[in-house]
């Protein structure tokens, strides 16, 4: 680890607030005494913005408030001034629409806060799904140093003996109240206790998979992702943040050092071995565009062939969060994986990644599984079923869609089935519960209307419920297709994210109820069977559905946002062409 100062005090950004003998400066230094503060605290040294999203409304952040008192100690001893600063707190289930369609708004939160205050770096502070992208993609955006500090997993529960997770749980249960097979008060009782502590799902989820990712690309303490929230140990790590960012900063260690194309790489290997959540598909190429990088799906798809799923975590496995942490974490995952990563990449500590990961080894093989015994034994014919990702081609998706083989239905995965087409999430909801729905086992419910523009934001609706009627027959999977998203803690044979979507003239829009749908995992293949005149006479006569919103935010997102096989960030935010820094007069 570099441990001698690469920049001097002169030249920190912070300096050009508070070290000019004028009346700006004495204005900026004025106002920070109007705190409380003396003069010595903040000046002469680095002056850390600690972005926390803490919320009363986001419970995976519950803890963060005293999880930045961590931050500020180590801050504080390692030299440096610290300031917390709030930022947009994206606590998925209560926001609405979805927290995708802010997460572009927190990304550009950060980097403005980052840009006009007078900070040298920074620790990001935040985990649930959509936080962790949107923290680093302004964080890139900037560039300034930058550690991200994960909120960590929350703890698990029992039920009937087993483990109980967060979202793969609430699915499971929620069916078998459905048909009856759990009484309300029993219902009940799994509500108030299933999400017993603050933290994050603690089922391989969006929250740990994207926390993960950033960690293998080297942007959080190694071991950092899989902390729970409630442990000890979770408040040192903070801790160690603080005390980190006050190096990086005199090291001039930059989000622009470390994250390159090889490190982005190793977070899609990190990915695909954790049987990650789908939408990383859409994040991943948002954090890509934001270096200035190039990262198409079929690229991931490319790793995922290569990269079987070894971490036993629901919805793929079994265990929880906490489990694997006791195994180990990431840094003993990575290293079953040696060999598709990058070790030679720089990362926050200093070291590079094979350093960071060097003698972290797995404690529990059957939860951190060897590359030759992988989670899912894949039938011999259909080996994909062990991939956590698949990416689709095809004449309903010609930009691309998603599936996760791995949660998948391995029967489901080479399937052709008769579509039932709902044009809205309310449409399908009213319908789902009707006994005399024209839907059996083989059916393809199909939703649209849910991508980034059309619903807007491209909502977790992609996890269609199965029909009532069916759930009696003891039918649990169906062929769904959607271009909106499903949570990473669900499970299911699913294609999501289909692109373009339907609300721009997508070839979904064209899919009408009776079509023959057609997936095979094998080809990558996703079409609809019906020929080419039929089709053409269908997009003549489709048109564009008109938007409710006409004015704010989300006006502007419809109109900026990009489709998922791009990320859907915003055309104006993405690439990592340089912004000034703001003038001081």
């Amino acid at each position: 680890m570099k441990t001698s100062p690469r920049k001097t005090l002169q030249s920190l950004r912070s300096q050009r607030w508070f070290a000019a003998d004028d009346i700006r400066g004495f204005a900026h230094r004025q106002r920070m005494q109007q705190q409380g503060l003396a003069r010595e605290e903040f000046m002469g040294r680095p002056v850390i913005g600690i972005l926390n999203t803490w919320s009363e409304l986001s419970p995976c952040h519950a803890h963060l408030r005293e999880r930045a008192n961590a931050v500020k100690r180590g801050v504080l001893q390692a030299g440096g001034y610290p300031l917390e600063l709030p930022a947009m707190s994206l606590g998925e289930v209560m926001v609405k629409p979805t927290t995708m369609i802010y997460r572009n708004f927190l990304a550009m939160e950060t980097e403005e806060l980052l840009r006009s205050l007078p900070l040298d770096g920074a620790v990001l502070m935040g985990g649930c799904d959509k936080t962790t992208p949107g923290l680093v993609m302004g964080a890139l955006s900037m560039d300034i140093p930058a550690i991200f500090c994960p909120a960590g997993p929350m703890l698990n529960d029992r039920y009937r003996g087993q483990p109980v997770g967060a979202g793969t749980h609430t699915k499971k249960y929620w069916e078998q109240y459905a048909v009856g097979n759990i009484d309300q008060q029993e219902w009940i009782g799994l509500e108030a206790r299933m999400t017993r502590a603050p933290g994050t799902c603690n089922t391989m989820g969006t929250a740990s998979t994207m926390t993960a990712i950033v960690e293998a690309m080297g942007l959080a303490l190694p071991g950092a992702s899989s902390i729970p929230a409630m442990d000890a140990g979770h408040s040192r790590m903070a801790w160690a943040c603080g005390q980190r960012i006050v190096q990086m900063v005199w090291e001039d260690l930059k989000p622009s050092r470390i994250v390159d194309k090889a490190a982005l790489m190793n977070g899609v290997a990190a990915y695909m071995a954790l049987g990650g959540s789908t939408n990383a598909a859409v994040h991943l190429p948002a954090i890509a565009g934001r270096a200035g990088l190039a990262l198409g799906l079929d690229e991931l798809d490319a790793v995922a062939r290569r990269v079987p799923v070894l971490a036993n975590l629901f919805p793929s496995g079994n265990a929880l969060m906490e489990d694997f942490h006791y195994a180990g974490g990431l840094p003993a995952l990575l290293n079953k994986i040696r060999d598709e990563l990058a070790l030679d990449c720089l990362t926050v500590t200093g070291k590079t990644l094979g350093e960071n990961i060097a003698g972290r080894l797995s404690t529990d093989d059957e939860i951190i599984r060897d590359r030759c015994r992988p989670l899912v034994a894949a039938p011999a014919d259909c080996p994909e079923a062990a991939m956590a990702l698949a990416v689709l081609h095809g004449n309903l998706c010609p930009d691309g869609a998603v599936i996760k083989p791995s949660a998948a239905s391995p029967a489901l995965l080479r399937h052709r089935g008769r579509a039932l087409v709902f044009d809205s999430n309310a449409e399908l909801l009213a319908a789902v519960n009707d006994p005399d729905l024209d839907v059996d086992q083989n059916t393809v419910l199909v939703l649209r209307n849910g991508g980034p523009v059309g619903a807007p934001g491209m909502p977790e609706w992609g996890n269609l419920p199965i029909p009532k009627k069916l759930l009696k027959q003891g039918v649990r999977d169906l062929l769904r297709i959607s271009d909106s998203r499903m949570s990473g803690t669900h499970y299911g044979t699913c294609v999501l994210h289909v692109a373009p979507e339907s609300a721009v003239g997508g070839p979904l829009a064209l899919v009408r109820s009776g079509d023959t749908i057609e997936l095979d995992i094998g080809r990558r293949r996703l079409d609809m069977l019906v020929d080419e005149a039929e089709l053409a006479r269908r997009r003549a006569a489709w048109q564009a559905p008109q938007t409710a919103y006409v004015r704010g935010y989300t006006r502007i997102y419809q109109q900026q946002v990009s489709q998922a096989d791009k990320g859907c960030d915003f055309e104006i935010l993405s690439g990592n062409a340089p912004t000034p820094e703001p003038p001081i007069y």
